[in-house]
């Protein structure tokens, strides 16, 4: 692992993720929202998150949107695959350049993965509603039967 990687998780007291990665919640509003599923959540709840170089965030979905912020570090390339969408959109998070933009959102019910592209990326994600790990769903713990199309056949690097 990178040094500076190292002091990251070490000195923002990030953890394993279960996606991959490290990460460590930073904040959870007081706030509450009334969601569509009759539960209460916190209006918006956000995380650090860094992936070292090999480290992937696996496949997965929450209920919410997600705003990814990009902090520190390599580019991060970020894969989505909206609801009802038939291909998988990759998108970069970093410094801004052509095509690379420092903030990205993934809609709610989207599937999405990503990997740093160098040694390691440190970014935030800001969920609204709050994001809790009931409406969190990682697609390797599906039945093949149970993935979209899309994503059965690219899954690269993912």
């Amino acid at each position: 692992m990178p040094p500076r990687a190292r002091a990251l998780i070490d000195t923002l007291g990030l953890q394993p993720h279960p996606e991959g990665g490290y990460f460590r919640e930073v904040h959870r509003a007081d706030a509450q929202v009334q969601c569509a599923d009759g539960q209460a959540r916190a209006a918006m709840t956000t995380i650090f998150f860094l992936l070292p170089a090999g480290a992937v965030s696996r496949w997965h979905r929450v209920s919410s949107d997600e705003v990814w912020h990009y902090y520190e570090g390599a580019p991060l390339e970020l894969a989505v695959l909206p609801a009802h969408a038939s291909a998988v959109a990759r998108m970069t998070l970093g410094l801004v350049a052509t095509g690379t933009l420092p903030l990205r959102v993934v809609p709610a019910q989207a599937w999405q993965a990503a990997r740093s592209l160098g040694e390691y990326t440190l970014v935030g994600c800001s969920v609204g509603p709050g994001f809790t790990f009931a409406d969190f769903v990682l697609l390797d713990a599906l039945p093949g039967a149970q993935w979209p199309a899309a994503l059965a056949a690219d899954r690269a690097g993912f």
